[in-house]
């Protein structure tokens, strides 16, 4: 599984990278996570505001921060 938190690098991009680790940990799921803040990278999602959380080429968060809870209960239907 390929994960990417787009955005620039602000506490809320931060927030996301940390629960998105934190739930990849917790589900013991092999998965890349990348940090993308390119804003071209960025903007090649078509998402309207940051951060944004990406799923093998999916966009499955953008504009708000999920808890870590949240992210396992995003990823775990994806899991396969």
């Amino acid at each position: 599984m390929n994960i990417k938190i787009l955005g620039p690098g602000c506490n809320n991009c931060a927030n996301l990278e940390k629960a998105t680790r934190q739930a990849v940990a917790e589900l013991g799921i092999d998965a890349t996570v990348e940090k993308v803040t390119d804003y071209g990278d960025i903007l090649s999602y078509n998402i309207m505001s940051t951060p944004g959380l990406v799923v093998d080429e999916k966009v499955i968060v953008s504009g708000r921060v999920p808890s870590a809870r949240q992210v396992k209960d995003l990823l775990t239907p994806l899991m396969s």
